[in-house]
């Protein structure tokens, strides 16, 4: 499903505009990475369990939200925005959502 984060899709048309899509997913940290984590602002660097964590949470969200397209028939989304939101201390949504669309052949 070709995707993009502008109201448009370079080189195609939109025939129709389907609606609004999302895909969400809820993540909570572990005490395994929140130990690591906790030594890391000691001496700096990245926290690579929080990055590979977060980086599945946008994929799910993802996959979803084009789930979500396809049930309405849509071949494209424009205006992908992602955003976070705690939901409870250790835990946080990813919601990724667009505007679905029927590109034209």
């Amino acid at each position: 499903m070709l995707m993009s984060t502008t109201g448009y899709i370079e080189g195609a048309k939109i025939e129709k505009t389907l609606g609004l899509v999302k895909g969400n997913t809820i993540r909570a940290r572990n005490i395994g990475r929140d130990f690591i984590a906790g030594l890391r602002t000691i001496v700096g660097g990245e926290i690579t369990g929080y990055t590979v964590m977060l980086n599945e949470a946008r994929e799910e969200a993802v996959k979803r939200m084009q789930g979500d397209a396809k049930k309405l028939g849509a071949d494209g989304i424009v205006s992908v925005r992602f955003t976070t939101s705690t939901v409870m201390k250790g835990a946080a949504e990813l919601l990724a959502y667009g505007t679905a669309v029927k590109l034209k052949k």
